[in-house]
């Protein structure tokens, strides 16, 4: 509710999904931060998702008017009033963030609160959470907390513990927010690999151009053979 208030996001319905207490689903252009129930026999999980910031962020590769950009604080945001719709940037996201907005056709997604930042604030949903589950701060000084609670968690028995996201070695460079996770990625709707999926065009652009100029190298020569 933070997220929604502080950033006006529109009301995204109540649909009960049949599959637990859960009634947004996934994340999308009106829901910015998404909380998971994870129903198994004798425990709950729950996760709160949000946008991961990538450090090689393809929707930045993909968006053709520059909506999408990298702010001083490393984060990736949209300005709205130079998107223009074209969607490009929703099948780029590796975990399915982004997404258009019924309505106005313009992709929206978690600023991590760019405002607040700018204005020596934390995120809206840090400063709302109770119990400190979602926290803000250096990502060095969050890694080094978050895996010392990992280390607690599994000499508690609880084995399955990981982090995810943390690690710059990662399919897209690393990400500016990650997660403690209790069980496997795939058990929150996580990609357990995720991979930038513009990785291969420098690759794609290098064997267009020379096709062009074999297609142009041929061109010219029938061209002189005709003359």
């Amino acid at each position: 509710m933070a997220c929604k208030e502080w950033n006006e996001v529109p009301d995204d319905g109540f649909v009960f999904l049949a599959t637990s207490y859960d009634n947004t689903g996934s994340l999308g252009a009106d829901t910015w931060r998404h909380v998971a129930f994870v129903e198994q026999d004798g425990r709950w999980l729950m996760s709160s998702d949000v946008c991961k910031h990538c450090t090689h962020a393809a929707c930045l590769d993909v968006c053709p008017t520059g909506a999408l950009f990298r702010t001083e604080f490393d984060t990736v945001v949209v300005q709205p009033d130079v998107c223009n719709g074209c969607g490009y940037c929703v099948p780029a996201c590796p975990y399915g963030v982004i997404d258009r907005r019924r309505g106005d056709g313009r992709a929206w997604k978690c600023t991590l609160c760019y405002d607040r930042l700018r204005g020596g604030l934390e995120p809206a949903c840090a400063k709302a959470c109770p119990t400190e589950s979602i926290q803000f701060g250096p990502l060095d000084e969050l890694r080094e907390r978050a895996e010392e609670r990992v280390g607690r968690l599994r000499a508690d028995g609880v084995t399955e513990a990981r982090l995810y996201g943390e690690s710059t070695g990662d399919g897209v460079g690393g990400t500016g927010a990650f997660f403690l996770l209790l069980d496997a990625p795939e058990t929150y709707g996580l990609p357990p690999d995720p991979v930038v999926t513009t990785r291969d065009l420098p690759a794609m652009w290098r064997w267009a151009g020379g096709a062009a100029l074999a297609l142009a190298a041929g061109v010219a020569a029938c061209f002189l053979r005709r003359n």
